[in-house]
Order: C-alpha cells, then structure tokens, then sequence
C-alpha cells in the first residue's frame, strides 16, 4: 500500500512536472518547489485547521475565565486538568489541531525523500526499479537520467557550502530557522504567569524547539531535494499565518513569552 499510494503518484507526479519544464539544469529543483506548493494546496484544509486551532489556543492563553483557573488549582494538576478539558469543549477547542497536521506531514516528507532518491537512480538496480515504478504514459526515454543539478546543489546528496576550509549546511540552516519562524508566529502566547500549568500550551512550545532541530537535522543527513522541500513548505505556512492578520512577529524577539495579542479586526 505504502509502494502504491504514495511512492507511485509522488515519483511520477515529480517526473510529469520535470518533463513539462524540460530537463536542462536547474529544473528538477523547480519541479521539486511547484510538487510543494501542489502538497500545500491539497493540505490546504489541514493547515487552515492547524493556524485555526492555533488562534483558539492563543485566544485561550488570554482568556479571564482559563486564567482564573489556573491560578486556582495551580497546584493540583489532576483538578486543572479536568477544568482544562471542560474549557476545551465549551469553547469547542481541539487541543491537538494545531500540531495534528505537522505529524500527517510526515508519511509525505518520508514519502518525498524516497521518491527522489528513486528519480535520481544511479545503479543500473535503482534504475530497474524506477522503470517499474513509472507509470505507463509516462515517457521514460526522455526523462531518464534526471539532472539533479539546482543552483550549486547536488539534489540527490546532503548540501554544504566550503567557507574558509569548513563545510557549512547552510540549507539546513535554513530549515531549522524557517521552521522555527514558523513555529513560533503560530504558538500560543499568553499575558498570565501561570501559562506554565497548561500541558498544552508547554506541549507547542517543546515542539516549537524540537521540530526546527528535527528538520535540521533531516536536511543535514539526507538529500538536498528535501530540504528545498521543507523551507518552500515553510515559506508558504508563514505566508499562510500571516495572511490571517494574527501574526505576532514581535513573538521572534528574545523574552517576547508574555506578549499579548493583536487586536482582532
């Protein structure tokens, strides 16, 4: 299921669009951005859910009521969080719509990552197995071998930049800071002290440090075509956020944790 629901479609749809664009230089870098904003308007629901639930959280950390309570049973965190899933479904909150959607992501970044170390196939072995992983209409003669040159990238192998005799990632670098971005315009931020008893709330801020770590990491290890993936993927989620007029970008300074929110419009 895994090798017909997703490898399939996903190395042949990248296939179509290079053989649209050409096959010079530089176009299967191209074809790897136009895959993502087409993943992204697919996932379009899912990430209007995911900025959704991240203003309802927002709005919570500044809600009179919550923060009543949480001073109330500061220090009895069975009873908070009883009264924080009472909140929840009062105010029809899904405390995971937030983070959800990023975790669904991860069978398409796997997918990704094996569906271009597939079209990139070197060995007479991986290239028997792209022919049989190529749909029919497809027109294999033309588009293989691919040119898996993008700027000064190799897409197929991990990216470094030689500076002064040292190699810098420097696309992982940019992962892990447009992730971060990303992040933290969308965690929920609160005015009262006591934010630090909401599982919640401590729950999106580990993953606001764990997911730009993670990312990185991915784009250091494997090849440069994910990392294009991720910062276009990225990019466009930070546009996405910001286009609801919610974004605090203040939230990207240093000791900016008890920032209130922007008036709504």
């Amino acid at each position: 299921m895994w090798e017909t629901f997703i490898i399939q479609p996903m190395v042949n749809l990248l296939l179509w669009i290079y053989d649209i664009l050409g096959h010079s230089p530089h176009m299967f870098g191209l074809a790897i951005i136009l895959f993502t904003i087409l993943i992204k308007l697919l996932t379009w629901p899912l990430n209007a859910s995911q900025v959704k639930g991240s203003q309802a959280m927002q709005e919570l950390q500044n809600d009179k009521e919550w923060q009543d309570i949480q001073k109330k049973y500061a220090k009895d965190r069975e009873k908070l969080a009883q009264e924080q899933m009472r909140i929840y479904k009062e105010k029809g909150i899904n405390p995971f719509a937030s983070c959800l959607p990023t975790l669904i992501q991860f069978p398409i970044i796997i997918g990704l990552y094996q569906s271009i170390i597939r079209a990139l196939s070197a060995t007479p072995l991986d290239m028997l197995k792209l022919a049989r992983t190529v749909y029919p209409f497809q027109n294999v003669e033309n588009i293989i071998p691919l040119n898996s040159t993008f700027l000064w990238m190799d897409l197929g192998r991990p990216e470094s930049v030689q500076v002064l005799g040292f190699a810098l990632p420097t696309l992982a670098i940019i992962v892990a800071l447009t992730t971060w971005i990303q992040t933290r315009l969308t965690m929920p931020v609160s005015s009262s002290p006591n934010n630090a008893n909401d599982q919640t709330a401590q729950m999106t801020k580990m993953m606001g440090i764990y997911m730009p770590l993670m990312l990185g990491w991915f784009s250091l290890t494997f090849a440069s075509g994910i990392s294009i993936y991720f910062i276009v993927s990225n990019l466009l989620g930070i546009a996405q956020y910001a286009a609801t007029g919610r974004a605090n970008w203040r939230n990207l300074l240093p000791g900016s944790n008890k920032q209130t929110l922007p008036a709504k419009k």
